[in-house]
């Protein structure tokens, strides 16, 4: 079991991010051991026809017989939406020192795979090349495996936070944390991770903890080094709704029929997250017309909302994606 304490300062910093990074890299499990989730084989069998030339023995390296995977590929995002490229930038600086150490460890206490062996084990020189190979790998696989889908998964984690952030104002950390995972309990201001291969405590210390969806972690998923900044991946809500096959095209005028003529405008509108005042400008209506419109989306379920400020941020959600695939643009008329 791991424990993460913490005080209130930590509680307050207790914060979301997305790492595209953190996925990329996730999904190699679900590449290696397609037992772990059935719902990914759609995406399994699609991208493992696309990987054409890629060192997929180096790739795979990375996976170590216990599932863990190296943390200095893995770094928290220092924003809430890194890019992909921010982030691999981040992992392209870390010293050789520490490439080896997260590599040995993540692989404990079995022996580094063939294709890391010789470069980890070797010196600086060797293992700064290693790191800068496996990066280039990883970006040659994100562009074939997960860049294409992002949106859709990035909607998908980005609806989990919202419905988290409301747990979360509703009734604290315990709410927070009932439904996210069996593994995990809160009890007396410590986070109990349960059936995990380390065992370690660690105190947060004032560095806040960050909370990454996942749509690709079977489980919640902290540092394998106690030392590593306070982070947990944990699965997401609503990824069955991902891989879907054979969503039918929507007719334009059904969709109008079905919604209105303005709330099927502003789901069309809302493929990037906007607020109200922005979507008041483009539909040239109040913004009370708009935000009238938004409370039945919202309690349907086919937008998610976020604050950013001063701002709340509304976009499509996976369910109003699938409702208005094919639908193209609906008619901007009426109220």
């Amino acid at each position: 079991m791991i424990i993460f304490v913490l005080g209130v300062e930590d509680l307050a910093d207790t914060r979301f991010a997305l790492s595209p990074l953190h996925e990329t890299l996730l999904s190699l499990r679900v590449l290696q051991d397609p037992g772990l989730s059935a719902l990914h084989l759609p995406w399994r069998r699609s991208v493992l026809g696309a990987l054409g030339a890629l060192d997929t023995g180096l790739l795979m390296s990375l996976v170590a017989q216990r599932r863990t995977l190296p943390d200095f590929l893995t770094p928290n995002p220092t924003s809430f939406a890194p890019a992909f490229e921010e982030e691999l930038a981040v992992a392209r600086q870390v010293p050789p020192a520490r490439v080896r150490h997260d590599l040995l460890l993540a692989h404990a206490p079995d022996p580094l795979p063939e294709a890391l062996r010789d470069a980890a084990l070797s010196d600086d020189t060797a293992v700064a090349g290693l790191r800068d190979a496996l990066c280039d790998l990883l970006r040659q696989y994100w562009k074939v495996a997960i860049e294409p889908l992002w949106p859709q998964m990035r909607s998908v984690l980005e609806a989990d936070m919202t419905y988290r952030a409301r747990r979360l104002a509703l009734g604290g950390a315990r709410l927070l944390f009932a439904d996210m995972h069996p593994n995990l309990r809160w009890q007396d201001g410590e986070l109990h991770i349960h059936k995990m291969i380390s065992r370690h405590r660690v105190a947060v210390s004032g560095r806040g903890l960050l909370l990454l969806p996942s749509v690709f972690a079977h489980k919640p998923a902290p540092p394998v080094s106690p030392d590593e900044a306070p982070s947990l991946v944990y699965p997401g809500r609503g990824v069955a709704t991902l891989w879907s096959s054979e969503v039918p095209a929507v007719d334009a005028a059904a969709l109008v029929s079905l919604l209105g003529a303005a709330r099927a405008r502003l789901l069309s509108l809302l493929e990037e997250p906007l607020p109200t005042s922005e979507l008041a400008r483009r539909l040239r209506v109040t913004p009370s017309a708009v935000s009238q419109h938004l409370r039945v989306l919202y309690a349907t379920g086919l937008v998610t909302r976020a604050r950013d400020g001063r701002h709340v941020l509304y976009r499509r959600s996976a369910l109003g994606d699938r409702l208005t695939a094919g639908a193209g643009e609906a008619p901007a008329r009426g109220r």
